[in-house]
């Protein structure tokens, strides 16, 4: 008799062995799962949709929150288009790199030793006027 076969060993450890025993109906479960799921997706398939056209964006697509003030700022830049074909695009990407390139560098061009922010007025006006800007602008990317 071997020594998973043994109910001395029910009693002394408090359980079944792991091999043979809970292997197998593990491997039973899972083999019953893997056919009820191939049951259903023989049953009721998914739809078969028709490709997407990744040079069309649907009319009501919008981005997330947080590229929403990007996507307004391209938006307006829209207004541009008397300079000719280009510049809505171009002019949108190329002031909205000038202004994450001036935020980055605000550091920099304010040189003031102090730390508090009562006495950079310059920076702290700066940073309020760039944030109430791309709040302004999520805002009216997410109504718009």
């Amino acid at each position: 008799m071997a020594q998973h076969d043994n109910p001395e060993t029910y009693r002394k450890y408090g359980s079944e062995p792991f091999y043979p025993n809970h292997v197998l109906r593990q491997l039973i479960q899972l083999a019953i799962l893997f056919a009820l799921l191939i049951l259903l997706a023989s049953i009721a398939p998914g739809p078969i949709l028709p490709k997407a056209d990744l040079f069309e964006t649907p009319a009501n697509v919008k981005p997330e929150w947080w590229f929403l003030s990007a996507y307004q700022f391209l938006k307006v830049t829209e207004t541009l288009s008397f300079l000719g074909a280009w510049a809505p695009t171009v002019l949108g990407v190329l002031f909205q790199g000038l202004g994450a390139l001036a935020v980055w560098f605000l550091p920099f061009w304010d040189r003031n030793a102090e730390r508090h922010p009562s006495n950079r007025p310059r920076a702290i006006r700066a940073g309020i006027a760039v944030t109430f800007f791309l709040l302004a602008m999520t805002i009216w990317g997410y109504f718009s």
